[in-house]
């Protein structure tokens, strides 16, 4: 895992080993790791990787994916796996389905991101939807190969059977541990010929359900990715059960627009603002215009300011606020413990205060 923020910020040319079809509108990739890249491609059960092309315009498209193959033992080869559903209109997704192939190359940022679970014993259980599974699948993998006293339970819902992602790897899990692995799937939008009934995983259908697949209070770690509806359903059930805060883990795949917070007005942010930053061991500082991020003040001046889905999504952006103060538009990526140390989003903040200092680096 990349120790420093300059080593994570940095993108490196891997080659495209594998692209495998996984439903209609899936595939899995693989990227091959040179030897003198293993330090800085080993990850972490849960992370996540930037990926980055040129688009048809020239314009810079940048990405992130999660990880779905187990987490490599230190002194073996990294696999870099990573699950791509396609999106409506994106423009990667697109690429990545209609495209990409192997022998091609892309820019992949090191591993990053703090959804993760590093395998210790104990009981975890994961609430996911769709391409949700990706994260959580290298998690569980990774903790039931290297943790005999560890349990895990998946509950994932997807629209109908030929639609879910890694069902083959999935069952392979159940399949190895029939003892410590629990599976229950809900399909949305088929009937199933045994399990659960098919419907929405809302709040009400997860305060009942839970309690009844396994002991909610006993559960060290709940994992909580897909949808924004799901998460937050699934976050709401657990908080009604008396899960504590802090045994709650949760990231967004998708968040609609109806449901995101509205920007705060332009109106808000001071006439005349600075921001000084620092990015890899340097720092600067420049005025803040009207209207603009943080992060887009300092992309003005430094083309490797980390970024990835500037939508209050992925959390590459993540920076700590020195002084000042700051409005964030959204936030989906950092949990309370992390905003009330300091962090905040670099793509979603305006200033508050005529002078702000940002800190990529911590």
């Amino acid at each position: 895992m990349p120790s420093s923020a300059a080593e994570r910020a940095g993108f490196h040319p891997l080659r495209v080993s594998e692209v495998e079809r996984l439903t209609d509108d899936s595939v899995a990739v693989t990227f091959a790791v040179p030897a003198d890249l293993h330090t800085a491609y080993r990850h972490t059960p849960g992370q996540h990787l930037t990926l980055r092309r040129t688009g048809p315009d020239g314009e810079e498209i940048r990405r992130t994916y999660s990880i779905c193959a187990p987490a490599a033992p230190e002194g073996r080869t990294p696999v870099l796996r990573v699950g791509i559903r396609l999106v409506d209109g994106g423009e990667f997704s697109t690429y990545a389905l209609k495209e990409l192939a192997v022998g091609d190359t892309v820019d992949v940022m090191p591993p990053m991101g703090r959804f993760v679970l590093d395998p210790r014993p104990g009981q975890f259980a994961a609430v996911v939807g769709g391409s949700g599974i990706t994260p959580v699948l290298s998690i569980a993998a990774t903790l039931l190969a290297r943790e005999p006293q560890a349990r895990f339970c998946l509950v994932r819902s997807d629209r109908t059977e030929a639609s879910t992602m890694f069902l083959d790897e999935v069952a392979d899990l159940k399949d190895r541990y029939p003892d410590r692995f629990q599976l229950v799937t809900v399909l949305s939008r088929e009937e199933q010929q045994a399990g659960l009934p098919s419907g929405r995983l809302d709040q009400d259908r997860l305060t009942g359900l839970l309690p009844a697949l396994l002991p909610v209070g006993a559960i060290d770690g709940w994992f909580l990715c897909g949808p924004l509806g799901l998460v937050q359903n699934a976050e709401a059930a657990l908080r009604a059960l008396d899960v504590p805060r802090g045994r709650i883990h949760q990231e967004i795949f998708h968040v609609d627009d109806g449901s995101a917070p509205a920007p705060a007005a332009a109106a808000d942010t001071p006439a005349h603002a600075t921001l000084t930053a620092t990015l890899h061991g340097r720092s600067g500082n420049w005025p803040v215009q009207r209207g603009e991020t943080l992060l887009e003040t300092v992309l003005r001046a430094r083309a490797d300011a980390p970024y990835a889905c500037k939508g209050g999504v992925c959390g590459t952006c993540r920076a700590f606020l020195v002084s000042g103060e700051v409005r964030m538009d959204r936030n989906f990526a950092l949990e309370p413990e992390e905003t009330d140390a300091g962090y905040v989003l670099a793509c979603q903040s305006h200033p508050a205060t005529p002078e702000v200092e940002l800190d990529f680096d911590r």
